[in-house]
């Protein structure tokens, strides 16, 4: 009987408590081109995984191509964040939620901006933000002018994730730093914008990519 009972203890004991890693398990680290995991502080190549045709404003088509920075819509400032052909555009780097990851997680809420000394707009920074509303085309776009770190309301259009997506990765605008963002999740894709630019812009098809060590 006494056995019984202390079984009977244990087996309570054990299945009150989470499984064992279950609560402390980390999303999957994600990897550059040769396979080796995405740090803080490096700089990288955002690209298209398979060639992909952009063309010019000229009529002029590339394969394969990169993001960089150029000044569209109604004002000159800020910067909007391109796909442009032929070149793999300009290096960027990653900043997590948690400042102190050296790595960079799928799923997880970080900050992305350019490498760069870009001074045509020098008094906005870098880092991605999800701004310019186009009444007309019923699209958020990606620009620059964010903030790093700093997560609230004030911020909330700052942070982005990366989540695997078939053999390879896309960008998504899914903020989940409050219980009440999460239905503002959407993929991040191109958008070709008065036949001349593919803007980066909230869209139902995702954009592919990978990322390559600069």
């Amino acid at each position: 009987m006494k056995n019984l009972l202390l079984a009977f203890v244990l087996l309570f004991a054990l299945s009150s408590q989470p499984l064992l890693g279950a609560a402390d398990a980390s999303p999957e680290q994600v990897v550059d081109t040769s396979g080796k995991k995405l740090r803080v502080g490096l700089r990288y190549y955002i690209v298209p995984v398979t060639p992909y045709i952009g063309c010019s404003r000229y009529g002029i088509c590339f394969k394969s191509g990169g993001l960089s920075l150029a000044s569209l819509g109604e004002s000159s400032c800020p910067l909007d964040v391109v796909f442009v052909g032929g070149s793999r555009g300009l290096p960027l780097s990653f900043s997590p939620v948690d400042p102190k990851k050296g790595t960079v997680r799928v799923s997880t809420d970080l900050n992305i901006m350019f490498s760069t000394d870009h001074t045509r707009c020098a008094k906005y920074s870098p880092v991605w933000k999800l701004d310019h509303f186009d009444v007309a085309k019923g699209q958020w776009f990606v620009t620059t002018g964010g903030s790093v770190g700093n997560p609230g309301w004030g911020t909330i259009r700052n942070w982005f994730k990366i989540e695997k997506f078939e053999d390879a990765y896309k960008i998504v605008y899914c903020p989940t730093l409050f219980p009440y963002s999460k239905h503002l999740c959407k993929d991040v894709g191109l958008f070709l914008y008065e036949k001349a630019y593919k803007r980066l812009a909230l869209s139902d098809v995702p954009f592919k990519v990978k990322f390559q060590l600069a």
